[in-house]
C-alpha cells in the first residue's frame, strides 16, 4: 500500500500545514464500506503521544475528522508542541490504527493536516484524559 504523505509540523502560526493524499491501492483489501467520524475517531484512542502516553483524542490533539466518498480520512491534528520531535511515531501509530489490520482498517487511506490554531492548552483535554494524567501524577 503507497503511504500517505504528511506534513512536517513547523512554526506555530495560524496556517493549515496540509499534506498530499496519496493513492488508495485497491489491491489491499482496503475498507469497503464508509467509515463515519465517529468510527476514525474511536480508532484513533490507539495512536498514544510518546512523551505523555495517552491518546491523542484525550488528550485533545485531534481536532477534526471528514471521510470523504472515498473512504478517504482528513485529521486535523495539532501537538502539545510546534517543535515536537515524535511525528514520526504519531504519523506511524494512525497509519497502523486507521489502515492496519485485517481487510485494510477502518478507511481506505488518510491525510494528516497539521494545524496550529487554535493553539492546544490543558483545556482541550477530556475528562477522560484528566483522569488518566492525573493517575500518571500530573496536577491537571
Amino acid at each position: 500500500m503507497t503511504e500517505p504523505a504528511t506534513t512536517t509540523p513547523g512554526q506555530a502560526d495560524d496556517t493549515v500545514n496540509e499534506s498530499t493524499q496519496a493513492p488508495a491501492s485497491a489491491a489491499t483489501g482496503a475498507a469497503t464500506a464508509l467509515a463515519s467520524s465517529a468510527e476514525v475517531e474511536e480508532a484513533m484512542k490507539d495512536v498514544v503521544d510518546p512523551e505523555l502516553g495517552i491518546n491523542v483524542v484525550d488528550l485533545g490533539l485531534l481536532y477534526g475528522v471528514h471521510v470523504d466518498q472515498d473512504n478517504v480520512a482528513t485529521l486535523d491534528l495539532t501537538l502539545t508542541s510546534a517543535a515536537c520531535p515524535l511525528t514520526d511515531v504519531i504519523e506511524d501509530q494512525t497509519r497502523s490504527a486507521l489502515t492496519g489490520g485485517p481487510g485494510g482498517g477502518v478507511v481506505s487511506d488518510y491525510r494528516i493536516n497539521w494545524v496550529w490554531m487554535p493553539p492546544w492548552g490543558p483545556d482541550k483535554i477530556t475528562d477522560d484524559g484528566r483522569e488518566q494524567l492525573r493517575a500518571l501524577g500530573f496536577n491537571v
